[in-house]
């Protein structure tokens, strides 16, 4: 943890719950945008749309499936490693950097936000754990 941001472990209850939102969003912004390299790679008739196809359907299930993940103490890690490889996909469709810089700001604020919201709610019942 860097100061308050999990780099790997378990987060509580609103810091899972909040990384899991953003996961799940930026899983369907990545099929889409799959869908738009398929596009544009047929358009070109460039002999590589079924991979970009395939890699994008691909990063779009990893992300869904490490929104599950989160309750593992590799499943944070797992998110980042989904974050970076959403910016590596604007090497197929530039238009990707968009998508991964909104979505990486989006899983440090679901972190940093998510456990500021668990500290307040341990604040307020009292309780340590």
């Amino acid at each position: 943890m860097i100061g308050r941001l999990l780099l790997y472990g378990v987060g509580e209850k609103m810091t899972r719950r909040f990384a899991a939102v953003v996961l799940a969003g930026q899983a369907f912004a990545v099929f889409f945008g799959a869908l738009v390299a398929y596009g544009i790679s047929r358009a070109d008739d460039d002999g590589n749309r079924s991979t970009y196809l395939l890699l994008g359907c691909v990063l779009a299930v990893i992300s869904l499936l490490t929104s599950g993940a989160l309750r593992r103490p590799w499943g944070v890690t797992l998110g980042w490693l989904v974050q970076a490889a959403t910016l590596a996909f604007a090497f197929i469709v530039p238009a990707m950097v968009i998508v991964g810089v909104i979505f990486g700001a989006l899983w440090v604020t679901a972190l940093f936000q998510g456990n500021k919201m668990d500290q307040l709610t341990r604040d307020y019942t009292g309780s340590s754990a």
